[in-house]
C-alpha cells in the first residue's frame, strides 16, 4: 500500500471517533498496552510531559514544544484531531511523521492490529511512540485525546503532568457534573510525578486535585497562584504581557509575546511558564531567550493553526477551534470586543453535541451564515439554522463552510468582521488554512 492507500485503510478499518463518535469510543488502556508490548513498549525509550484539560491542552502542549525545541531539545509532539493531514498529529521539532513511517508501521503490524481490533486512536498514539523512539527524540509532549484516566495516551510515566482546566465537554463520556469531569482529568496525575495545574477553579474542581496528588504523592502546583498578568495588549497581532510573581512582586517577563493571540492564552500561560519553571528544577536547561523566542513563535516551529487565527484584513476575519461552552465564551468575548460596523459569524456544529446554551453566546444582532463540516458527525445545517433561529440567530444556510465565508466577505464592507467556527472540523474544512 502506498500513503494514501494506508491511510484510507486505517480510516475504514479502525473505528474513528471524530467521525463516527461514541461508537469509536473506546475507554480503557488494556488495548494500547497490549499494541505498545508488542512493539516493544517504545513510549518507556524517552521522556514525555502529558498534558490534559478540557480547553488549552493543545495551545499549551505546541507552546511547551516550542520553547524545548528553542533550548535545544529534540521534541516529540502528538496531538489530536488535525486539521488538514493526519500527519499533523505526530511531529518532530514541528516536521510532520514521516508518510513512509506510517505506510512502514501499518504494513509491519497490520495482521496484528487486525486480531487486536484497536480504535483508531489507540493506533495512533502507539504509532507515535515508535515514531519517537525512531526519531530518539529528547522529549515528548503528549497530549490527551479525551478525559485522561482512560484515555489511551495514558499508559505512560511522565517526568510531569500538567492539566489545564475543566470545563463541560464530552459529558456523555466523562460525567454531567465537574466533579465527575475533574476526576477524569486527574487521571493522569502519576505516582510521585509532579502536576501543574493551569488555572485555580472552583473548589469542587480543586479539591479532586489536591486530593489525587495527595493520595498519589505528587507534589502540585497551581500556575495562577505563581503567576500574574499585570498588563496586557494587543500589538502587530501579538498578545504582548507583562508577567509578574504573585509571591514577590517581581516583574519576570516583561514584554513577553505570544503568536498565539486569543485572550484565553492569558489562562494558559501559567501553566505553561510553571511547567517550564519544573522542568528547570529538572536538567532541562531552558534559558528566558528560548521562552522568550518561543512563545513568540509557536505556530513556525510547530506548524499549529486555528487558534484565534487571522484570515484576513479588510474585512477582519479570525478564525478558532473553540467548540464547547467555555472556549466559544472566551473566543465570543474578544470577537464580539472588536470594532467593526456589521458583526458576521460564521458557524457550524457537530452532532452528538448540546448546543442549545453555546448558541446563545452569539449576539442577536449579527449576520449568520450556516454550514456544516465535512464529517459523519457533522449537524444538518437545515437543523442548525432552526435551532439557531430558536435563539434568535438567522440567516441563510450553506453547504460548506468555504461558500459561507465567501458569501460572508461579497456582503461585508471593509469595515465589518467575521468570525469562522463552532467546531474544530469547521476550521478543518477552510481552504485558506
Amino acid at each position: 500500500m502506498n500513503y494514501q492507500e494506508t491511510i484510507d485503510y486505517l480510516y475504514s478499518r479502525l473505528p474513528v471517533f471524530q467521525n463516527i463518535g461514541a461508537r469509536a469510543f473506546k475507554p480503557g488502556l488494556h488495548t494500547t498496552l497490549q499494541l505498545c508490548n508488542h512493539l516493544g513498549n517504545p513510549q518507556e525509550k524517552f521522556k514525555t510531559i502529558h498534558v490534559g484539560g478540557t480547553n488549552g491542552k493543545g495551545s499549551t502542549s505546541h507552546m511547551l514544544a516550542s520553547v524545548l525545541q528553542e533550548a535545544g531539545y529534540k521534541v516529540g509532539l502528538y496531538t489530536s484531531p488535525h486539521l488538514k493531514s493526519f500527519t499533523e498529529r505526530i511531529r518532530v521539532n514541528g516536521v510532520s511523521i514521516d508518510e513512509d513511517f506510517i505506510v512502514e508501521f501499518t504494513a509491519v503490524n497490520k495482521s496484528y492490529i487486525e486480531s487486536l481490533s484497536p480504535s483508531f486512536f489507540e493506533v495512533t498514539v502507539a504509532m507515535a511512540f515508535s515514531y519517537f523512539e525512531r526519531c530518539e527524540v529528547d522529549v515528548a509532549i503528549i497530549e490527551v485525546g479525551m478525559g485522561g484516566r482512560l484515555d489511551s495516551t495514558n499508559i505512560i510515566t511522565p517526568i510531569l503532568s500538567v492539566i489545564t482546566n475543566v470545563s463541560y465537554d464530552h459529558v456523555q463520556f466523562l460525567g454531567d457534573t465537574l466533579g465527575k469531569i475533574s476526576f477524569e482529568k486527574a487521571g493522569i496525575i502519576k505516582n510521585e510525578v509532579p502536576v501543574v495545574i493551569s488555572e485555580k477553579q472552583e473548589n469542587e474542581i480543586s479539591e479532586v486535585f489536591d486530593r489525587t496528588a495527595t493520595e498519589r504523592n505528587s507534589e502540585i502546583v497551581y500556575g495562577a497562584d505563581l503567576f500574574d498578568v499585570s498588563n496586557s495588549e494587543h500589538k502587530d497581532g501579538k498578545l504582548c504581557l507583562n508577567i509578574v510573581s504573585k509571591t514577590s512582586g517581581q516583574l519576570m517577563y516583561p514584554d513577553l509575546n505570544l503568536d498565539l493571540a486569543g485572550d484565553y492564552q492569558l489562562k494558559n500561560i501559567f501553566g505553561v511558564l510553571a511547567a517550564i519553571e519544573k522542568l528547570q528544577n529538572t536538567e532541562f536547561k531552558i534559558d528566558k531567550e528560548a521562552v522568550y523566542k518561543g512563545l513568540s513563535q509557536v505556530q513556525k516551529n510547530t506548524g499549529l493553526k486555528g487558534r484565534w487565527q487571522k484570515l484576513n484584513d479588510k474585512p477582519l476575519v479570525y478564525c478558532d477551534t473553540a467548540h464547547n461552552f467555555a472556549g466559544v465564551s472566551e473566543t465570543m468575548r474578544q470577537f464580539n470586543s472588536l470594532a467593526s460596523k456589521q458583526k458576521r459569524y460564521v458557524i457550524g456544529f457537530v452532532s452528538d453535541k448540546d448546543i442549545s446554551s453555546i448558541l446563545n453566546l452569539f449576539p442577536q444582532d449579527g449576520i449568520y451564515y450556516f454550514c456544516q463540516p465535512s464529517n459523519l458527525r457533522a449537524l444538518d445545517v437545515s437543523e442548525l439554522q432552526q435551532d439557531a433561529f430558536k435563539s434568535g440567530l438567522k440567516g441563510n444556510v450553506y453547504p460548506d463552510v468555504n461558500m459561507a465565508l465567501k458569501a460572508a466577505i461579497l456582503e461585508s464592507s471593509q469595515e465589518d468582521t467575521i468570525y469562522v467556527g463552532g467546531s474544530t472540523f469547521v476550521v478543518a474544512d477552510l481552504d485558506q488554512l
